[in-house]
């Protein structure tokens, strides 16, 4: 095969078919024998491709494995926002159809916010069922961070429609379910299906985090989601806690205990704190 007569997008018709057709091994090696460099230049795209291909293939392990055992609805969950000290946990279950590619898919948190925004649209459109549920402060307060997440996860896997025949969960057990379930410790960076949920979590959360910095614009919720970063907690220090904090970590009690302190100082003296 000589590709040396075709037009440089006719060869990348042919290495890019529309229709997802596989390549022949003879049109790759003749197209890396063609000397241009337009052919060349397509050539290493479509070994970049591939590369990736490869790479999103084996984030399936978890969910060819349980195939292999019978189960073909398999679903992925994860949670975002377990640490922040505002806002709700965010939490998502995914099932993927078992082999879809999806460019760039990997754990949320080694993803930019534009191509988290971009995978969170292709995996609503393109998933089997996705559930999302997110949890808020004040349940956090009075159940635990840990126990609201727990609770989360279960409500979002009863979301899916069609229901899971099993469950791949990011490094927690979830002993309650009436179908199989699998612990994976960094299961985000290692299950396509866990991998989605965590990009649906984050991306509803920090979406979410957005409109809250236009209602609480002092505290700059926009630039750390709620998170305990030097910009949040000098703000805590001023303003002290808005209604979505939650007022069960430690850092958000202490400075309201402050305030509260620092009020109580000022009244007495006859003054009015900032």
């Amino acid at each position: 095969m000589d590709t040396s007569g075709m037009k440089i997008r006719e060869v990348e018709a042919a290495l890019f078919p529309a229709d997802g057709t596989e390549i022949s091994k003879d049109l790759i090696e003749a197209c890396r024998l063609d000397a241009r460099q337009g052919v060349a230049r397509l050539v290493r795209r479509y070994e970049r491709e591939q590369t990736e291909r490869e790479r999103v293939a084996a984030l399936y392990a978890y969910e060819n494995a349980a195939a292999d055992e019978g189960y073909e609805l398999v679903a992925g969950v994860d949670e975002a926002g377990r640490g922040p000290l505002a806002g709700p946990v965010s939490v998502a279950a995914v099932i993927l159809p078992r082999g879809l590619f999806l460019p760039k898919l990997n754990d949320s948190k080694k993803l930019s916010p534009k191509v988290r925004e971009e995978l969170y649209d292709e995996i609503q459109e393109k998933a089997i069922a996705v559930s999302s549920v997110l949890v808020d402060a004040k349940t956090i307060d009075r159940v635990n961070i840990y126990q609201a997440t727990m609770n989360g996860m279960y409500e979002a896997i009863f979301g899916l429609d069609p229901m899971p025949q099993k469950v791949l969960i990011d490094a927690v057990h979830l002993e309650k379910l009436p179908m199989p379930e699998e612990s994976i410790i960094k299961g985000d960076a290692k299950s396509a299906s866990i991998a989605a949920a965590s990009i649906i979590a984050k991306v509803t959360r920090d979406r979410l985090m957005m409109q809250y910095d236009k209602a609480y614009p002092e505290y700059g919720f926009a630039h750390h989601k709620g998170y305990g970063t030097e910009e949040h907690m000098a703000a805590l220090r001023k303003y002290g806690p808005c209604p979505i904090h939650r007022m069960s970590f430690s850092p958000v009690a202490m400075t309201k205990a402050w305030r509260d302190a620092l009020n109580d100082a000022v009244e007495r003296s006859g003054h009015h704190a900032d």
